[in-house]
Order: C-alpha cells, then structure tokens, then sequence
C-alpha cells in the first residue's frame, strides 16, 4: 500500500519526519519497506505567478513571450512559453531559475529564438501532479504571486509503501493509516471523510432507473446510486496529484473518483455507464458453463460457474469484485451513471484472481474479505465528490441489497487476563484511551469479572475477534518493545536438535570445510533439465498449478540446481567452482502396501510419492585455453575423495561398486554402497552431454542419502585406548585381475581378517610385465592391535592366512612373493 504522506497529514499529521513515522508503524502496526521521494528536487524555487501579458514570440509561431508577476516585489520576469493556452491573467505555475525538475536537471536562463527566458511556466507533468503536457497549469485566482507552490500544490512529498498484513485490511486506505497515526501520535484526525452525505435532488428514485438481484452466496451487500447530468472531464490538480503519487493514474474525473475513494477508505467501486446497463438490470450471479466476457483490459476471458459476475439483461458486464467490462465502460458520452459499492465473499474472489490469473488494486481489497458497512460508507464519499466534482445531480435514494445485515460484534475485556497474556500491568486510562482512540466503543462489564464490553468498529471487524484480539490492540500500541522478556512460566522443554538435524549439520559442516559454497536451489525443476540429464523415461512428479513450466516438476535428484549454479557461474567468468546443497528430493514411490486401490491403481488424484533429504556436490574444471589451468581436478577421484571426507564423521561403514547412470561417464562413475549394501548414494564424472547441455567441460558430482545416513548412524564412538598398547603394521601386496575394484578387495581383507583386524588402507597400484598384462598388483597397510596386550607376528599369522584364502575363494587373487 502506497501511502502519500501529504494525504496522510490532511486526516492526522503526527509533526514527525517520515522517516520517524515509519520507525513507529514499523514497532506497532506495519513494516514500511521503504519511503519514496516523488515530485521536483526541491520546492524552494517553484512560486504562484501572475501572467500580466502574453505575446506572439516575433520569431517563432508557437512560442508567446510573457510578463509574469513572481511576487517578488520588483521587475515583472519574462518568459518564453510554448503552452498554447497560456493567456493574461491567469494563475500560473512557476519555475524560478535553479528550479530542480522531478527528472533531475536544474532549470536554468535561456534564450529563445533571441529572447531571454527567465523561468519557466509549467504544465501538470512538469512537478508530477499530473500527466497533462498539452498546455499550461491554470491555478485558482485567489492565489497571490509570490505564494510557495508547496502550499497550494503537493509537488513534493514522500511517499511510505506499507506491507500491509492480511488480517489488517483497513490499513489498504489512508484515512486507515491515520486513524493508527492518530493513536501513536495522540495528534488531531479529521473527520472521516466518509460521514458526509450530499443532499439528493430531484422527484425520482434511483429504484425508477435500475433493478439489482444479487446470490448472497457470492455477494454479501450490493449497494448502487443514481447520478444524472454529469460531466465528464479532467480531474482537479489535487485528485491527480494524490492518485500519482498512490500509483495511479489519472483517466477522468469519475474514474478517478473511483479509485480515489477506494485509496481513501479502502472499499473498492465501479461506476457503470447506466444508459449501457442493458434491460436496466444488474443481476449478481454465478457465471455460466464457458460464458465470454472482454474486461478493461481489452482481454476476452472464458468463464465458469465458480466465478461471479456482475451481469445485466443481455450478459456479464463485469467481474465480480476483480475487473469490469468494456460493455457499461465509463466513456467521454457517458451523462449517466450507476455507482456500485459491493462486498463480496473473499474467498471466490481468491479463488477467481488464481483461476483467472488477474490480480487487481480492488481484488487484493477484497480478497481480505471486507465488511459490508464498508460499502455505503464509500456511497457517501463518492456521491458528494461526483456532486462536487462532475456537477452530477444526485438521485434521491439507494438502492441497498443486504439480505443478512452483520451485527457490531462485541467482546469482553478484562484486565487480569491483559496483564497474565501481556506480562505487563497496564492502567486503566491508557487501555481506555487506546482502545478508544482506535474507534472501539467500550461499555462497562455485565458483572465484576469483565472490565469492558468492547464494541469492534466495523474497519476492524476481520481481525478483532475475540478477547486476545482486543488485548493484542492494548498491548502494540503500549509498545511490544516495552514489555520484558522473560521466560515462559513453568517451562519444562529444553530445545535441542534431532539426530537427522545434528548430522546434517555435521555433514553440511564437513563440506563447507573442504571448500565448498552452498547453494540453495528451487524444489522444482523443468522438464526439459531431466531430458538433458537422460532422465526423460523416468516419470516425474508434476506440480498441479506450477507457477511456470522451467518450474513444473518435482526434483528427483539435486544435481539439476546444482548444475544451473555452477552454469551462471561460468557465464560470469568463473568455471572452476566447488558447490554442494543439502535439501529434498521427490520421486514416485509406487502404491504403498495396505493404501486403498482402483483396479490395482491409487486413488484417483493420488500420487504415492517419496521425499528424502540429500546432500550433493558439484565440482566444475576449465582445460581450455581461454581459462586458467585449475589447481583442483573435478574427475572422478577428486568427487570421490570428497565423499570419503564427508563419509568419515558419521561412523558408517560403506564401499563403492561400479555403478553406471544415465547422466554419469560410462567407467567414471560408482554406486556408494552401504555396509548392508544398502544404496548411499552415487559419485562419478558427468556424461559429456550433460555436461554440454550446461555448457561445463568437466564436472564431477556425488549425492548421498542422508536420511539413510540417520538409519545406519551408530551414534557416538566408543573412547579407544590407543597409547598403551602399540598397532602392529604389515604391508601386504594383493594380485587381482584388473577387473576387480579396489574397495572389493579391501571389503574382503577387513571381513577375513577378525577382531584384531583395526583398520585396512590401499596404498600404492602397481601394474606391470611382473603380474601380467590383466593384472593389477595393490599394496595394502594392514592395522592390528589388541587391548589387552602387545601384539607378535605370530599373533596375525592366523588372521594373515585367513586374509589370503579369503582373497583366493572370493576374488582369486593371491599374495605377492
């Protein structure tokens, strides 16, 4: 909500800075994101002026030499204007030389066609007051020369864009706002604009000219009024200024009466062209089965029966509660017209803006759900403007469709329930003037228990419901930061994390350790990223309502996030990144054992899905000649060392296999393997065309599961006594066929070699004319020890050969001589 603070202080002016008052709001009411300064540099060079004459320019057609009166007291200042209006006698706009435009230059003497200007005489877009540049802005006469232009024109002023919550839709108006500023500040507010209601004239009846139905399951309160002979034309300078400034722009003085009593108050309206109204009639209901309508925004919509319509004899002419239609528009013919002021069920209209994908000033109103004595108090304010403002002749009457009037809700209030919710003893005077100077009537309890019968004001009836509301006012406006802070009474829980956050922290820990940036990538992902990761067969879970395709699919694994950041990475000149995100991932689980079937299917509209937690890594490398030589390798030993590292905390026993996957390089890549050869994850060097696909020249990645992690976590080690008796270290060298992985053989060796057995580590590859040309030769550091005694060599020669039949029956290989 865009919130001009000179509006602001014609209802409450707190005699604080803006920035102070945004401080104040921002403690009690709402945050204010931020404050934007609109209209001319500075207002010290800007004056009401006098024209005294106006002449032809002698040599140029379209410009008029003038005399204007500045006020100053001495020579008349002449300036050159090309304005085709301007005249002699007129109030006039003035900009002085030094002047500091709205688009920043700073005005300055000219001359022109060979006649000096001093100043310049200006038009509604040259101080943001409005959008007219066809000819000069005439001011009322009564405005002295010399007058500030500040004073009579709002050419300056700071505007605080509010971001207002849900429950407090009162605060989408100004006279809203004041009423809070009013509270804060303890200064003056102006009557309500809405309480004046203009005198109607005439013998008819608004009843004579329409007939209104409404389906008060879609339409709480529908109210409509009459005006006849109006004039349509230019809004006055102030209506124009104050809606720029609020973000809106200026269209004819009763659009602008619209949307001007809608900033004002809050309460949306729309004014028909009533000789467009076909039939006479206005009919609220439910839209038909494939109904077409064109809005103001010149686009055809298809309709179904869940939104609602405004409709006339002949068909819809308007969206309920979101937009109207071109049929009834408010045109430059327009002499009659009908003035609506409806309130309509939040949530259709929440649910229409999500169909139609139309959100509107006047739907993000109404979606908060208003309250119906909202809507004739906008009647009353928007009458006497179009009175005042288009020389309307009011019709006598309104026409009021109100099926279920809402009673003022009322709620008790007592003070030792404030001060056991509050903490805080608050007086008597200072509950009864807050509450008081927020609109709430207060009534003395029906019995000694209850301090108050507090009446809610009809602007607060959505958020002010029950005793807790009411203490909630009492208790912000005494000031939140007031109030110690102290520990719930009797507390008993003592917050800690859970063994799944404690070990994705280590592990997330243990990452950023070793170098690497985290990212954090959006759950979804596009279809097309699965096709270019060779994933286009698997199924994948799509999102009913995604907000666009690149976002229309669950992610199966984290490497498409991964990718897309180390691809901007290199966009941006820096290939060699290292990048890992710990988040969920979504895939189809299959129908679950003992959920409800259709004919050996889920449920229609069921997708049995899974969501596990994955931690992943990504490290990117650039060879060509165009980028530095890396320091790091990003192949397949660099990601798997990364995995060993991450691995190592969690006390989890694990191996790598050979394991091919349709984005991974066939013979650079592995499945991690758990103890229980339970599936942990996978590592290997990205396929070349995925790795093109993001425009990537090596990529290495890994990802872990590490909800598994939390199953297999032994939990802390045990203390080991590693000091009173020494390790006994043997060097052993291993001959197995090519084929056989590393990890196997060290699998074997610790499952063979017993109890004593500590820690078994692959130290060297030797491959040659000695263990033949489909042989490899790996050297292994082999670790005993006992806890209760210093090991000899004939304590191992039994585990020694136990290792050596092992490696022969299970892999045939055999001990180097």
């Amino acid at each position: 909500m865009r919130v001009p603070y000179a509006w602001l202080k014609t209802y409450c002016d707190p005699g604080w800075p803006a920035e102070e008052l945004a401080r104040r709001l921002a403690l009690s009411t709402a945050e204010v994101e931020k404050i934007e300064r609109v209209g001319v540099g500075d207002p010290a060079n800007f004056v009401v002026g006098k024209v005294l004459t106006a002449e032809q320019h002698p040599n140029a057609d379209r410009l008029r030499v003038c005399t204007v009166d500045d006020g100053s007291g001495g020579d008349p200042r002449t300036i050159v204007c090309g304005a085709p209006n301007v005249a002699a006698g007129q109030t006039v706009a003035v900009a002085l030389p030094g002047a500091v435009m709205p688009d920043g230059n700073k005005l300055g003497e000219a001359k022109l066609r060979g006649i000096q200007s001093s100043g310049m005489i200006l038009a509604e877009d040259e101080v943001g007051v409005g959008e007219d540049h066809g000819g000069t802005m005439v001011l009322p006469g009564d405005l002295p020369p010399g007058t500030p232009l500040i004073e009579a024109l709002a050419i300056w002023d700071e505007v605080l864009e509010l971001e207002v919550n849900p429950n407090r839709p009162d605060l989408f108006s100004v006279y809203g706002v004041a009423r809070e500023v009013h509270t804060l500040s303890g200064q003056e507010l102006a009557p309500d604009p809405t309480d004046d209601d203009p005198a109607p004239s005439g013998d008819d009846k608004a009843e004579d000219h329409v007939s209104i139905d409404i389906d008060p399951e879609i339409c709480l309160r529908f109210t409509a009024r009459v005006f006849e002979d109006v004039k349509i034309g230019p809004s006055p300078l102030w209506l124009k200024q104050r809606l720029l400034a609020a973000g809106q722009r200026p269209i004819s003085n009763v659009v602008d009466i619209t949307n001007y009593v809608m900033l004002a108050t809050g309460q949306p309206l729309h004014a028909f062209d009533l000789d467009e109204v076909r039939g006479n009639q206005i009919i609220v209901r439910r839209a038909r089965e494939g109904e077409k309508m064109t809005t103001l925004d010149d686009v055809e919509r298809t309709l179904d029966p869940s939104i609602a319509v405004v409709a006339d004899a002949e068909g819809p002419s308007g969206i309920a509660g979101i937009m109207g239609g071109q049929i009834s528009e408010v045109s430059d013919k327009t002499t009659r017209v009908l003035m609506e002021a409806a309130t309509w069920v939040g949530p259709n209209i929440m649910r229409s803006e999500a169909k139609l994908g139309l959100r509107t000033e006047a739907s993000t109103r109404f979606e908060k759900q208003l309250h119906p004595d909202n809507a004739i108090a906008a009647q009353r304010l928007a009458a006497k403007l179009m009175v005042e403002l288009c020389g309307a002749r009011y019709v006598p009457g309104t026409i009021d469709v109100y099926p279920n009037p809402a009673e003022p809700r009322v709620v008790r209030f007592r003070a030792e329930r404030s001060r056991r919710l509050l903490g805080v003893d608050i007086d008597a005077d200072e509950i009864e003037s807050t509450l008081e100077s927020l609109g709430f009537g207060l009534s003395p309890g029906p019995d000694p228990e209850i301090d108050y019968e507090v009446t809610v004001p009809y602007w607060r009836d959505a958020d002010v419901q029950r005793e807790a509301d009411v203490i909630e006012e009492v208790g912000r406006i005494h000031g939140l930061d007031k109030i110690p802070a102290t520990l719930p009474e009797r507390a008993k829980a003592v917050g800690r994390l859970n063994p799944s956050q404690r070990l994705r922290r280590r592990l997330e820990d243990e990452l950023r350790g070793r170098g690497m940036a985290e990212v954090v990538a959006y759950s979804f992902t596009r279809p097309a990223a699965l096709e270019q990761l060779r994933l286009g067969d698997v199924p994948a879970l799509r999102v009913a309502n995604p907000l666009s395709e690149d976002q229309s699919v669950m992610r199966p694994l984290l490497l498409p996030g991964l990718l897309d950041a180390a691809a901007r990475n290199v966009a941006h000149g820096r290939p060699d990144v290292r990048l890992f995100e710990s988040g969920h991932v979504y895939r189809n689980a299959g129908p679950t054992a003992g959920a409800p079937q259709e004919n050996g299917r889920p449920p229609r509209g069921h997708t049995p899905a899974s969501e596990r937690h994955h931690v992943g890594g990504l490290l990117t490398q650039a060879t060509s000649a165009t980028w530095r030589t890396p320091e790091r390798p990003a192949d397949f030993y660099a990601a798997k060392a990364v995995v060993e590292a991450l691995l190592a905390p969690t006390g989890v026993d694990w191996w790598v296999e050979p394991g091919e996957r349709p984005y991974l390089h066939p013979g650079r890549s592995a499945t991690v393997l758990a103890a229980d050869e339970r599936k942990l994850g996978w590592v290997g060097e990205l396929h070349p065309l995925v790795a093109r696909a993001w425009d990537l020249e090596h990529a290495a990645a890994f990802e872990i599961d590490a909800e598994l992690l939390v199953e297999l976590d032994p939990g802390p080690a045990l203390a080991e006594d590693l000091t009173t008796f020494p390790a006994l270290l043997q060097d052993i060298a291993v001959v197995v066929s090519e084929d056989v992985p590393a990890a196997e053989v060290e699998r074997v060796v610790r499952a063979s070699g017993g109890d004593l057995l500590r820690d078994v580590r692959v130290f060297d590859v030797y491959r040659g004319e000695q263990v033949g040309g489909d042989s490899k030769s790996l050297a292994l550091r082999l670790e005993f020890r006992a806890d209760d005694r210093t090991l000899t060599d004939e304590d191992v020669t039994s585990r020694r050969a136990a290792i050596e039949r092992a490696l022969e029956e299970q892999l045939g290989g055999h001990l180097r001589g």
